[in-house]
């Protein structure tokens, strides 16, 4: 999994660890193949300075330099050898410039920016389903609810997907991520498994996930993000609103989102994608959105084998006699915001738009 020692020799670009990482930190530069395949993290090395001793630290330095190249590597061909019937030909073709498009913006994009980080925290989003050798990357707002329940249902944890309730899926720990893997185990799944992530178009993500946990009673999110939003933002606030943490306004959300000095940290449901999934450093195989979601994901479902009966259900998740989250609903609640609060909105999810080619919104 390590550089060859005549790599090391050429390096000239050192590198520090930040503080407070944990054992095994990883600085992410580059490309490279690795056993005939592609390494989605191209040129990885791994420190692992926590588990060494005192002498073979001295007499060993881990890698501390590292050669500076760039992402991603190559853009391999999706397996389509399970796929059958021709009714998938579009649906692919629309996959191909997908992945195309995000490669040609991943390439240009790195060229810019040097990339470290952490590996544990790179895929800690990513569940894994060994039977299929499935990835799959959690974006929340996105259909992942019902993605989780396909993926217990090809991993024998379950016979339906209608058989699976709401706490199950996010409660139930019945899926592995890939962050409880040791290295090689981690390395192996990305070098070898059919990687998937499905997006969603970023405001009415932003959108769906205000209705989801601010509009509808909620246990965690009222407590612990209405109060401090209400708190900073809310002037006047009476003493029920700020003890409860209930009836947060879309305006006072958006503030929050937008505060650079925010009462309380990001949450996984209104974080930038780029940030959850890293698509430009996992060269994700498979690009679904949630506007064609269907169609995409029975056509990933070909591709990696999964039983014929078994279709992605349509069902919502939660909240079911809500209409969903659209475009025009997007609007309406955009209209609660002056016009430079819909820019700098839009312009927190620049990358997002950027990356799978979303139309800007009209602000």
């Amino acid at each position: 999994m390590l550089p060859p020692p005549e790599t090391q020799r050429k390096v000239t670009q050192s590198w520090h660890t930040p503080p407070g990482l944990g054992r095994q930190e990883v600085a992410i530069m580059g490309s490279r193949q690795w056993q005939g395949k592609v390494d989605p993290f191209g040129a990885v090395a791994v420190s692992l300075v926590s588990g060494l001793s005192d002498q073979q630290k001295i007499s060993k330095p881990p890698f501390s330099q590292f050669k500076e190249v760039y992402l991603p590597p190559v853009l391999h061909p999706l397996n389509k050898t399970l796929v059958t019937g021709d009714q998938w030909k579009d649906v692919d073709s629309i996959q191909e410039r997908r992945r195309s498009f995000l490669y040609e913006f991943c390439k240009k994009y790195n060229s810019m920016k040097k990339l470290r980080t952490h590996l544990v925290h790179i895929v800690s989003r990513i569940y894994v389903e060994d039977r299929h050798k499935v990835l799959y990357c959690e974006v929340p707002k996105a259909g992942c609810s019902n993605w989780k329940r396909v993926l217990m249902v090809l991993n024998g944890l379950a016979t339906s997907v209608h058989n699976i309730s709401h706490d199950d899926v996010h409660y139930g720990k019945h899926l592995r991520k890939l962050d409880s893997y040791d290295l090689k185990g981690i390395y192996t799944r990305l070098n070898t498994y059919t990687k998937a992530i499905f997006v969603r178009d970023p405001l009415e993500r932003l959108v769906s996930a205000f209705r989801d946990k601010f509009e509808h009673p909620n246990s965690y999110y009222h407590p612990v993000f209405g109060k401090a939003i209400i708190k900073k933002y809310r002037h006047n606030a009476n003493k029920e609103a700020l003890e409860t943490g209930s009836g947060v306004k879309f305006k006072e959300f958006i503030q929050y989102l937008l505060d650079s000095h925010r009462p309380v940290g990001m949450d996984i449901h209104w974080e930038e994608v780029s940030k959850l999934c890293y698509p430009c450093l996992i060269n994700y195989d498979f690009i679904g959105k949630f506007e064609t979601l269907e169609e995409d994901a029975n056509y990933f479902l070909q591709l990696v084998g999964a039983p014929a009966e078994l279709k992605f259900p349509r069902f919502k998740d939660r909240h079911s006699s809500d209409e969903r989250t659209s475009a025009e609903v997007v609007r309406q609640y955009l209209k609660e915001l002056s016009k430079e609060e819909r820019q700098l909105t839009y312009d927190f999810y620049y990358l997002d738009y950027l990356m799978f080619n979303y139309t800007s919104p009209t602000v």
